[in-house]
């Protein structure tokens, strides 16, 4: 642009030595037509001012050098010129125009060797100030050159050097031409940035990679530059791997999963389960960022696009040296690494772990969480039960450091012995009671009261409660107790069966009141009984309420469920039903009475006739 700028200044100056050139002749020949119509005695002055001095042609001509040389000196337009004059306040710049153009000196604070005849990049800012005066721009030409090297960079999507000023959010402000563009976070470099502070005041290449016009913004990345050369690499890289290749890589990444590592182009993972053979809870443990280590290639996909990398796999496994003398039913010690519901791991050696099920943690039949018996970190003792150095499995027992309680228990604990126990877990159909360590006892629900109706165990005893049993039942194959509670007492039913007989009314309070019926309580015999809804009816017609004591037959009594169905409907339906029975009763004989009285009217006479009308009175009321 500025090469074209010089070539039209160059036009401009010819134009402008022909355009004197034609002024001189038109100002001699005008000189000499003064000279004639001067020494003429009639000289028409009038004619002479309007007389015009070129003729067409020549103004045509001279109206077109004007034209062109002023064209050429528009805004934005970067021109060459040269200083003239510098004081303090301007510099007086000459740009072969109509005028000398003034520049403050503000805008060469950058350039204190500044001189006059040195050459300089302007922009023409304004046609003329209030005094008339051409003002001119070196800074937006800087500018202005510099946003046209930007596109052309941008454009032919060349190589530029910058230099990073500071942080800003997001990323670096970067001087590129004496422009600030901006150079994000993520385009720094391939691998994550920790410290964006080391590439302040650093000269870089870089990539313009984005450009708005309207806002002027230029965005760059130096990310770019480095991603052509490893594509390159990682192409090279890819094409050569194979399973089982060991390649050496930088940490890259670190995450609670696994760790990522540069191959030199190409990311491959390392999963947490083959960092270590030993059991880890972080890989932080094993490697640090920016560390590099050898691994070993386990697996890809077709396109090598996801490779699989190890690092414990360069390393003999731990199973390799465990004891060759070690055997079934030895003892070893370990720790607890990690813990389930349904068992411990344990490490007897680094990378060599070991599985004690919770069913070979104690001899006790009700088995629980493993959580129950041990704790991560613990140290322990252990039988080894199973052994499979092919498979590298191994299991151990716990409780087999401890004599079998079941072996000597029909000894220990006969039926209908009498025992206590603590409540150590309950269920729907009933309770565990352990008698001793290993040894745990079933009391069902049905075994904990004669005479309370018990929906759950929760409700009549809770968990660590001291409860009074006798052996009911011992199963030693299957290692099973049953007891019971309420068979420390004499079945009460036997007695209930001679007082509850059918058809027999006692008074009861009423315990509770449902849908189906009530709860009705028989105080003396400590017993409860159940009343049917159709049978809640009281005289009234009312239903019976919670608190009331009334009285109650006996409709249903069954033993073997221990189960008494009573009404009290039936109660008073009887008083009614025998109320009705002696009117009936009433009704008919005086019925007799009247039939006799009429049979013998016949025969009576007037005074009978009186004494027959007085009965008959008595009788209505």
């Amino acid at each position: 642009m500025i090469e074209e700028n010089n070539d039209i200044i160059k036009d401009s100056e010819d134009d402008k030595n022909e355009l004197n050139e034609v002024a001189e002749k038109a100002i001699v020949n005008s000189e000499d037509s003064f000279n004639k119509d001067a020494g003429s005695e009639e000289f028409d002055w009038e004619n002479f001012e309007n007389e015009q001095m070129y003729t067409e042609e020549e103004y045509k001509k001279l109206e077109d050098l004007y034209s062109e040389t002023l064209a050429s000196l528009n805004a934005n337009d970067i021109i060459e010129g040269v200083v003239l004059k510098k004081t303090e306040k301007d510099v007086i710049i000459d740009i072969s125009g109509k005028s000398e153009g003034v520049i403050s000196s503000n805008e060469f604070r950058y350039n204190s060797e500044l001189k006059e005849g040195d050459k300089v990049e302007v922009v023409i800012d304004k046609q003329e100030d209030k005094t008339g005066q051409l003002v001119l721009s070196h800074k937006k030409a800087r500018y202005l050159k510099s946003w046209s090297r930007v596109n052309e960079a941008h454009d032919n999507g060349d190589i530029v050097d910058g230099f990073v000023m500071c942080r800003t959010k997001g990323g670096m402000i970067v001087d590129v031409f004496g422009l600030e563009s901006f150079l994000p976070g993520s385009q720094i470099d391939v691998k994550p940035i920790r410290d964006y502070d080391i590439y302040v005041g650093r000269n870089m290449k870089f990539k313009v990679v984005k450009i708005n016009p309207d806002f002027r913004n230029v965005v760059v990345s130096h990310k770019a530059l480095i991603e052509a050369d490893i594509e390159e690499q990682k192409k090279e890289i890819i094409s050569k791997l194979e399973k089982g290749q060991v390649l050496e890589g930088i940490v890259k990444n670190i995450t609670a999963y696994g760790v990522f590592i540069d191959l030199g182009g190409v990311d491959g993972l390392i999963h947490i389960t083959d960092l270590s053979w030993s059991r880890i809870n972080h890989p932080n443990e094993i490697v640090k960022l920016d560390e590099k280590i050898k691994v070993v290639i386990l697996d890809f996909d077709d396109n090598k696009n996801r490779i699989q990398l190890g690092l414990k796999q360069l390393f003999s496994h731990p199973w390799e040296s465990l004891p060759d003398d070690l055997k079934v039913g030895d003892k070893v010690k370990g720790k607890v690494v990690v813990l389930a519901d349904y068992g411990a791991f344990v490490e007897i050696q680094d990378g060599v772990e070991a599985l004690v099920h919770v069913s070979e943690m104690s001899w006790s039949a009700n088995l629980r969480s493993a959580q129950d018996f041990l704790n991560i970190g613990d140290e322990v003792e252990a039988i080894i039960i199973t052994l499979d150095r092919d498979e590298r499995k191994m299991s151990l027992g716990i409780k087999q450091l401890t004599p079998n309680p079941w072996e000597s228990i029909a000894e220990k604990y006969p039926v209908d012995s009498k025992l206590k126990g603590k409540i150590t877990n309950y269920t729907n159909f009933g309770v565990f009671v352990e008698l001793e360590e290993g040894i745990d006892g079933l009391v069902h629900i049905s075994d904990l009261s004669w005479t309370k109706k018990i929906k759950h165990p929760a409700d009549f005893v809770k968990l660590g409660d001291e409860i009074e049993v006798v052996v009911l039942e011992l199963d030693v194959d299957n290692r099973r107790l049953s007891l019971g509670h309420k068979q420390l007492q004499e079945d009460p039913w036997n007695v209930y069966e001679t007082i509850f007989t059918l058809e027999s009314i006692h008074k009861g309070e009423v315990l509770d009141v449902f849908d189906k019926g009530a709860t009705v309580l028989f105080k003396e015999q400590g017993l409860e009984a159940f009343c049917p809804a159709r049978h809640s009816l009281k005289k009234d017609k009312n239903k019976i309420e919670s608190g009331e004591v009334l009285d109650f037959e006996v409709i249903e009594f069954n033993r073997d469920s221990t189960r008494i169905v009573v009404s009290h409907s039936k109660v008073f339906l009887e008083e009614v039903k025998k109320e009705a029975v002696a009117k009936k009763k009433e009704k008919s004989a005086v019925n007799k009475k009247v039939q006799k009285m009429r049979e013998s009217v016949e025969k009576s006479t007037l005074g009978d006739l009186d004494a027959l009308s007085d009965l008959k009175n008595k009788m209505d009321e």
